[in-house]
């Protein structure tokens, strides 16, 4: 074999199509640009969002696509069961899990209840432990099973008013680096995506002032994504970062 066919082979391991895809929070910001350009890609999606009808506008705007829109509350175990089963029927299988719903708390740690506390570590940390142990089981069955967990420069630095979110972005690298060592004996593959700030509602609705130079478009980070699941048999990628230029908040 010539060094060209071992590489045009390579290629053709590493490419996503027909590969299947659930995407969590997929409505709207990351998760919907997450599903373009996935489907773009030739992925058949399953968009998920505890908001129908978000899903369904993300249906909409993946222009004919092989996609389904699910209802989908990460913190609970049935849902989360219920989401990759509707993957299963519709599909016939499960390759990718992109755990990507996420929330925040923006207050200062001594007015935080503990109610808005657990929310965020429910969402942003249980959430995607809940949605990989439902996937698992079908993503072992794939061979070329793969959980990607978003997260955030959050976990590698800090800023006031965000405790409980910082705790869940620290806690969900850790975790997918752990999950990276254990997972691999199945050939299910982890990378975690730590994106910088994006022009999304995440933010925006939130810091509506926020100068949009110093934010990316959310396609940058999906685009990561894409890189990280075309890499070829053998290869994992279990960490990434993708940031804008003039991001104020890192390093």
């Amino acid at each position: 074999m010539t060094t060209l066919e071992r590489l045009t082979d390579v290629e053709r391991r590493g490419r996503t199509e027909d590969r299947v895809v659930l995407i969590t929070g997929a409505g709207r910001g990351l998760g919907r640009a997450t599903a373009e350009v996935l489907a773009d890609a030739g992925m058949r999606v399953v968009v998920a969002d505890v908001r129908r009808e978000a899903a369904d506008e993300t249906v909409a705007a993946l222009d004919g696509a092989d996609a389904v829109a699910v209802t989908l509350d990460v913190r609970e175990e049935r849902s989360a069961a219920d989401a990759v089963r509707n993957a299963i029927e519709r599909f016939g299988r499960l390759d990718v899990l992109v755990n990507n719903a996420g929330t925040d708390v923006t207050k200062a740690f001594d007015e935080m209840t503990a109610d808005e506390w657990g929310r965020v570590i429910d969402v942003n940390l249980r959430g995607p432990m809940t949605m990989t142990q439902a996937a698992l089981p079908a993503l072992r069955h794939s061979s070329r099973g793969h959980v990607v967990n978003i997260t955030s420069t959050a976990a590698k630095r800090a800023w006031t008013e965000a405790t409980a979110y910082h705790a869940s972005k620290w806690g969900l690298l850790g975790f997918s680096h752990a999950l990276h060592a254990e997972a691999r004996r199945y050939g299910v593959r982890v990378t975690a995506v730590v994106c910088g700030g994006m022009r999304t509602p995440f933010i925006l609705d939130r810091f509506p002032d926020v100068p949009l130079e110093n934010l990316m478009d959310p396609h940058a980070a999906a685009n990561a994504v894409r890189f990280a699941l075309e890499q070829p048999d053998g290869v994992v990628i279990p960490e990434l970062m993708v940031l804008p230029l003039n991001e104020t908040s890192w390093p």
